[in-house]
Protein backbone atom coordinates (compact mmCIF):
# COMPACT_ATOMS: atom_id res chain seq x y z
CA UNK A 1 0.00 0.00 0.00
CA UNK A 2 1.56 3.41 -0.83
CA UNK A 3 1.17 5.59 2.02
CA UNK A 4 2.99 8.71 2.04
CA UNK A 5 3.63 10.38 5.57
CA UNK A 6 3.60 13.80 4.49
CA UNK A 7 2.43 16.52 7.10
CA UNK A 8 -0.99 18.36 6.13
CA UNK A 9 -2.50 21.99 7.99
CA UNK A 10 -5.98 20.44 8.95
CA UNK A 11 -9.18 23.42 8.90
CA UNK A 12 -10.99 23.75 12.06
CA UNK A 13 -14.32 21.86 12.05
CA UNK A 14 -17.17 21.98 13.59
CA UNK A 15 -17.32 18.12 13.46
CA UNK A 16 -13.39 18.02 13.34
CA UNK A 17 -12.35 14.69 15.10
CA UNK A 18 -8.18 15.79 15.07
CA UNK A 19 -10.19 17.73 18.23
CA UNK A 20 -8.24 16.63 21.92
CA UNK A 21 -10.36 13.80 23.43
CA UNK A 22 -10.61 15.67 26.50
CA UNK A 23 -13.11 17.90 24.57
CA UNK A 24 -15.44 14.63 23.57
CA UNK A 25 -18.25 14.74 25.69
CA UNK A 26 -19.14 11.46 28.04
CA UNK A 27 -21.58 9.14 27.29
CA UNK A 28 -22.32 9.90 23.16
CA UNK A 29 -24.42 6.73 23.15
CA UNK A 30 -25.96 5.50 26.34
CA UNK A 31 -27.76 2.19 25.72
CA UNK A 32 -28.49 1.34 29.44
CA UNK A 33 -30.30 4.11 30.05
CA UNK A 34 -33.37 2.16 30.07
CA UNK A 35 -34.53 3.02 26.82
CA UNK A 36 -33.12 -0.53 25.29
CA UNK A 37 -32.80 -4.21 27.07
CA UNK A 38 -29.49 -5.99 26.58
CA UNK A 39 -29.33 -9.37 24.44
CA UNK A 40 -31.70 -7.74 22.49
CA UNK A 41 -31.49 -7.05 18.39
CA UNK A 42 -32.98 -3.64 18.92
CA UNK A 43 -32.40 -2.25 15.51
CA UNK A 44 -33.15 0.95 14.19
CA UNK A 45 -33.07 2.68 10.69
CA UNK A 46 -30.26 4.17 10.37
CA UNK A 47 -29.94 8.09 8.58
CA UNK A 48 -26.68 7.54 5.47
CA UNK A 49 -25.82 10.96 6.21
CA UNK A 50 -24.57 9.76 10.01
CA UNK A 51 -23.21 6.71 8.71
CA UNK A 52 -19.81 6.99 10.10
CA UNK A 53 -19.99 9.37 13.44
CA UNK A 54 -17.53 12.34 13.98
CA UNK A 55 -14.46 10.77 16.12
CA UNK A 56 -12.88 13.57 18.32
CA UNK A 57 -10.00 11.05 18.35
CA UNK A 58 -9.47 9.93 14.98
CA UNK A 59 -5.87 10.80 14.47
CA UNK A 60 -4.96 8.69 17.58
CA UNK A 61 -7.31 6.12 16.78
CA UNK A 62 -5.85 6.15 13.18
CA UNK A 63 -2.32 5.93 14.83
CA UNK A 64 -3.22 2.91 16.99
CA UNK A 65 -4.81 0.74 13.91
CA UNK A 66 -1.97 1.49 11.43
CA UNK A 67 0.02 0.16 14.22
CA UNK A 68 -1.94 -3.14 14.76
CA UNK A 69 -2.50 -3.60 11.04
CA UNK A 70 1.40 -3.40 10.39
CA UNK A 71 2.26 -5.26 13.50
CA UNK A 72 -0.55 -7.96 14.48
CA UNK A 73 -1.84 -8.24 10.77
CA UNK A 74 -2.88 -12.20 11.55
CA UNK A 75 -5.32 -11.14 14.66
CA UNK A 76 -6.83 -7.84 13.03
CA UNK A 77 -7.17 -8.78 9.12
CA UNK A 78 -8.39 -11.50 7.64
CA UNK A 79 -9.80 -11.89 3.76
CA UNK A 80 -10.96 -14.86 1.18
CA UNK A 81 -9.24 -13.97 -2.23
CA UNK A 82 -12.85 -14.05 -3.45
CA UNK A 83 -13.99 -11.64 -1.65
CA UNK A 84 -11.76 -8.19 -3.22
CA UNK A 85 -14.59 -7.13 -5.06
CA UNK A 86 -16.82 -6.54 -2.35
CA UNK A 87 -13.97 -5.44 -0.10
CA UNK A 88 -13.36 -2.61 -3.29
CA UNK A 89 -16.70 -2.07 -2.80
CA UNK A 90 -16.79 -1.60 0.84
CA UNK A 91 -13.63 1.29 0.55
CA UNK A 92 -15.50 3.19 -2.56
CA UNK A 93 -18.41 3.31 0.19
CA UNK A 94 -16.61 5.01 3.30
CA UNK A 95 -14.23 7.53 0.97
CA UNK A 96 -17.69 8.44 -0.92
CA UNK A 97 -19.47 9.22 2.78
CA UNK A 98 -16.16 10.87 4.20
CA UNK A 99 -15.36 13.45 1.70
CA UNK A 100 -19.05 14.47 1.62
CA UNK A 101 -19.81 14.12 5.51
CA UNK A 102 -16.15 15.31 6.58
CA UNK A 103 -14.13 17.92 3.62
CA UNK A 104 -12.11 19.25 6.17
CA UNK A 105 -10.95 15.80 6.98
CA UNK A 106 -10.64 14.20 3.52
CA UNK A 107 -9.03 15.67 0.42
CA UNK A 108 -9.63 13.37 -2.65
CA UNK A 109 -7.55 14.00 -5.73
CA UNK A 110 -8.60 11.50 -8.43
CA UNK A 111 -7.80 8.24 -6.71
CA UNK A 112 -5.39 9.77 -3.62
CA UNK A 113 -6.83 9.84 -0.62
CA UNK A 114 -5.71 12.44 1.62
CA UNK A 115 -6.31 11.91 5.32
CA UNK A 116 -6.14 15.82 6.83
CA UNK A 117 -5.67 14.93 10.68
CA UNK A 118 -2.70 12.42 10.16
CA UNK A 119 -1.25 13.78 7.07
CA UNK A 120 -1.33 10.21 5.27
CA UNK A 121 -2.30 9.75 1.70
CA UNK A 122 -3.83 6.39 0.26
CA UNK A 123 -3.60 5.48 -3.32
CA UNK A 124 -7.07 3.65 -3.83
CA UNK A 125 -5.59 1.89 -6.29
CA UNK A 126 -3.08 0.28 -5.27
CA UNK A 127 -3.56 -3.19 -5.89
CA UNK A 128 -0.65 -4.52 -3.32
CA UNK A 129 -2.92 -4.11 -0.44
CA UNK A 130 -6.62 -5.19 0.36
CA UNK A 131 -9.40 -2.56 -0.16
CA UNK A 132 -10.59 -3.34 3.41
CA UNK A 133 -7.44 -2.76 4.85
CA UNK A 134 -6.73 0.78 3.36
CA UNK A 135 -10.42 1.20 4.90
CA UNK A 136 -9.26 0.14 8.30
CA UNK A 137 -6.54 2.76 7.83
CA UNK A 138 -8.66 5.83 7.31
CA UNK A 139 -11.59 5.59 10.09
CA UNK A 140 -11.62 4.34 13.38
CA UNK A 141 -14.80 2.03 12.57
CA UNK A 142 -13.88 -1.64 12.47
CA UNK A 143 -15.56 -3.13 9.10
CA UNK A 144 -16.73 -6.66 8.92
CA UNK A 145 -18.20 -8.10 5.42
CA UNK A 146 -20.73 -11.01 5.22
CA UNK A 147 -21.19 -12.80 1.82
CA UNK A 148 -24.27 -14.84 0.96
CA UNK A 149 -23.98 -18.60 0.22
CA UNK A 150 -25.52 -21.82 0.79
CA UNK A 151 -25.19 -21.79 4.45
CA UNK A 152 -26.39 -18.51 4.77
CA UNK A 153 -23.96 -15.42 5.23
CA UNK A 154 -20.55 -15.97 5.97
CA UNK A 155 -17.90 -13.29 7.36
CA UNK A 156 -15.54 -13.27 4.48
CA UNK A 157 -13.69 -10.24 5.14
CA UNK A 158 -12.97 -7.91 7.96
CA UNK A 159 -10.63 -5.43 9.54
CA UNK A 160 -11.43 -5.84 13.29
CA UNK A 161 -8.66 -3.72 15.52
CA UNK A 162 -10.82 -2.55 18.36
CA UNK A 163 -13.04 -5.76 19.05
CA UNK A 164 -14.52 -6.58 22.48
CA UNK A 165 -13.23 -9.86 23.96
CA UNK A 166 -13.71 -10.99 20.36
CA UNK A 167 -10.97 -13.41 18.50
CA UNK A 168 -11.23 -12.65 14.45
CA UNK A 169 -9.19 -15.67 14.01
CA UNK A 170 -11.35 -17.56 15.66
CA UNK A 171 -14.58 -16.56 14.45
CA UNK A 172 -13.09 -15.73 10.31
CA UNK A 173 -15.10 -17.36 8.16
CA UNK A 174 -18.28 -18.46 10.61
CA UNK A 175 -21.80 -18.36 9.12
CA UNK A 176 -23.81 -15.98 11.12
CA UNK A 177 -25.54 -18.95 13.65
CA UNK A 178 -21.54 -19.56 14.36
CA UNK A 179 -20.39 -15.97 14.85
CA UNK A 180 -23.06 -16.09 17.66
CA UNK A 181 -22.70 -19.15 18.89
CA UNK A 182 -22.02 -17.91 22.47
CA UNK A 183 -24.55 -14.94 22.52
CA UNK A 184 -27.15 -15.98 25.43
CA UNK A 185 -30.79 -16.66 23.89
CA UNK A 186 -29.23 -16.23 20.28
CA UNK A 187 -29.89 -19.64 19.14
CA UNK A 188 -33.28 -20.55 21.12
CA UNK A 189 -34.80 -17.06 20.23
CA UNK A 190 -32.73 -14.93 17.76
CA UNK A 191 -31.13 -16.71 15.46
CA UNK A 192 -34.40 -17.02 13.11
CA UNK A 193 -34.68 -13.34 13.47
CA UNK A 194 -31.39 -12.26 12.59
CA UNK A 195 -31.00 -14.55 9.46
CA UNK A 196 -34.02 -13.25 8.17
CA UNK A 197 -33.07 -9.59 8.58
CA UNK A 198 -30.17 -10.26 6.18
CA UNK A 199 -31.88 -12.23 3.86
CA UNK A 200 -34.36 -9.21 3.35
CA UNK A 201 -32.52 -6.00 4.54
CA UNK A 202 -32.60 -3.77 1.43
CA UNK A 203 -30.12 -1.73 -0.17
CA UNK A 204 -32.04 1.48 1.18
CA UNK A 205 -32.92 0.46 4.59
CA UNK A 206 -29.31 0.40 6.24
CA UNK A 207 -29.92 0.13 10.19
CA UNK A 208 -27.72 0.70 13.66
CA UNK A 209 -27.64 -0.61 17.32
CA UNK A 210 -25.70 -0.59 20.74
CA UNK A 211 -24.57 -2.51 22.92
CA UNK A 212 -22.81 -2.41 26.40
CA UNK A 213 -20.24 -3.89 28.51
CA UNK A 214 -17.70 -3.12 31.60
CA UNK A 215 -14.21 -3.33 31.54
CA UNK A 216 -11.31 -3.13 33.15
CA UNK A 217 -9.32 -0.23 31.27
CA UNK A 218 -10.15 1.96 28.50
CA UNK A 219 -7.96 0.10 26.10
CA UNK A 220 -9.45 -0.62 22.69
CA UNK A 221 -7.66 -3.69 21.30
CA UNK A 222 -9.40 -6.50 23.27
CA UNK A 223 -8.72 -9.97 20.83
CA UNK A 224 -8.83 -12.27 23.48
CA UNK A 225 -11.80 -14.74 22.81
CA UNK A 226 -11.67 -16.31 26.34
CA UNK A 227 -13.43 -15.04 29.52
CA UNK A 228 -11.28 -11.61 31.22
CA UNK A 229 -9.87 -12.17 34.62
CA UNK A 230 -12.54 -11.85 37.23
CA UNK A 231 -9.90 -9.90 39.80
CA UNK A 232 -10.07 -6.71 38.17
CA UNK A 233 -10.08 -4.44 40.96
CA UNK A 234 -7.53 -3.72 43.38
CA UNK A 235 -10.16 -2.52 45.90
CA UNK A 236 -12.97 -4.36 45.22
CA UNK A 237 -15.16 -2.24 47.68
CA UNK A 238 -13.80 0.72 44.97
CA UNK A 239 -13.90 -0.42 41.77
CA UNK A 240 -14.85 3.31 40.30
CA UNK A 241 -11.37 4.40 39.18
CA UNK A 242 -10.56 1.71 37.14
CA UNK A 243 -13.50 0.44 36.03
CA UNK A 244 -15.00 1.56 32.30
CA UNK A 245 -18.17 1.44 30.00
CA UNK A 246 -17.77 0.32 26.57
CA UNK A 247 -20.17 1.29 24.22
CA UNK A 248 -20.39 -0.72 20.61
CA UNK A 249 -22.04 1.21 17.95
CA UNK A 250 -23.00 -1.22 14.93
CA UNK A 251 -24.38 -0.33 11.74
CA UNK A 252 -25.00 -2.95 9.35
CA UNK A 253 -26.22 -2.27 5.09
CA UNK A 254 -26.38 -3.94 2.07
CA UNK A 255 -24.06 -3.22 -0.44
CA UNK A 256 -25.73 -1.98 -3.72
CA UNK A 257 -23.20 -4.14 -6.22
CA UNK A 258 -21.98 -7.23 -4.47
CA UNK A 259 -25.47 -8.06 -2.22
CA UNK A 260 -22.69 -8.32 0.21
CA UNK A 261 -23.71 -7.10 4.24
CA UNK A 262 -21.02 -4.80 5.34
CA UNK A 263 -21.34 -4.22 9.48
CA UNK A 264 -19.53 -1.49 10.88
CA UNK A 265 -18.30 -1.16 15.00
CA UNK A 266 -17.20 2.36 16.79
CA UNK A 267 -16.22 1.65 20.10
CA UNK A 268 -16.62 4.72 22.77
CA UNK A 269 -15.09 4.31 26.07
CA UNK A 270 -16.25 6.52 29.52
CA UNK A 271 -14.87 5.85 32.95
CA UNK A 272 -17.28 5.64 35.52
CA UNK A 273 -15.71 8.91 37.15
CA UNK A 274 -17.69 10.62 33.83
CA UNK A 275 -20.85 9.55 35.69
CA UNK A 276 -20.26 12.32 38.02
CA UNK A 277 -19.58 14.73 35.58
CA UNK A 278 -22.19 14.37 33.06
CA UNK A 279 -25.77 16.26 33.88
CA UNK A 280 -27.61 12.87 33.76
CA UNK A 281 -25.13 11.29 35.21
CA UNK A 282 -26.51 9.86 38.18
CA UNK A 283 -29.92 8.66 37.12
CA UNK A 284 -27.47 6.67 33.90
CA UNK A 285 -25.22 5.21 36.70
CA UNK A 286 -28.96 3.83 38.21
CA UNK A 287 -30.06 2.86 34.98
CA UNK A 288 -26.96 1.34 34.36
CA UNK A 289 -26.77 -0.26 38.05
CA UNK A 290 -30.77 -1.78 37.40
CA UNK A 291 -29.59 -3.55 33.86
CA UNK A 292 -26.64 -5.00 35.49
CA UNK A 293 -28.78 -6.73 38.60
CA UNK A 294 -31.28 -7.60 36.00
CA UNK A 295 -28.94 -9.96 34.26
CA UNK A 296 -29.39 -13.89 34.84
CA UNK A 297 -26.60 -15.89 35.59
CA UNK A 298 -25.39 -16.93 31.99
CA UNK A 299 -25.80 -13.44 30.52
CA UNK A 300 -24.03 -11.76 33.74
CA UNK A 301 -21.45 -14.58 32.54
CA UNK A 302 -21.02 -13.30 28.73
CA UNK A 303 -20.55 -9.87 30.01
CA UNK A 304 -17.73 -11.10 32.43
CA UNK A 305 -19.31 -9.43 35.06
CA UNK A 306 -20.07 -12.87 37.35
CA UNK A 307 -17.98 -12.02 39.87
CA UNK A 308 -17.66 -8.49 39.82
CA UNK A 309 -21.35 -7.75 40.08
CA UNK A 310 -22.23 -6.61 43.22
CA UNK A 311 -18.73 -4.58 43.51
CA UNK A 312 -19.70 -2.78 40.40
CA UNK A 313 -23.40 -2.46 41.67
CA UNK A 314 -22.76 -0.84 44.78
CA UNK A 315 -20.16 1.79 43.11
CA UNK A 316 -22.99 2.79 40.53
CA UNK A 317 -25.30 3.06 43.07
CA UNK A 318 -22.95 5.51 45.26
CA UNK A 319 -22.59 7.28 42.03
CA UNK A 320 -26.65 7.75 41.79
CA UNK A 321 -26.82 8.66 45.34
CA UNK A 322 -24.91 11.63 44.36
CA UNK A 323 -22.00 10.31 46.83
Amino acid sequence: MNIVSTPVASSPSAHSPAADDAEAAPFVHAPFDGSRKPFAIGLAPLDLAEWIEPDPGLARHLAEREALIRDKRDVVFREEPSSRAAQREALDLVVDHVTTRYPDLYKLDGRTLTVVPTGRRFDLDDEGEAPLAVAGHIIADDLLILAPGEAGYRLVAAVLCFPSAWSLAEKFGQSLDGLHQAVPGYQSKLSRVMNRIFENLKVDQPVWRLNWSIYPDDALHHPESKERPREWFSDPANPSPQAFVRVERQTLRRMPESGSMLFTVRIHVDPFSAFRRYPEGQALAAALREQILALDPEQLDYKALTGQRDAVAAVLERIAQGE
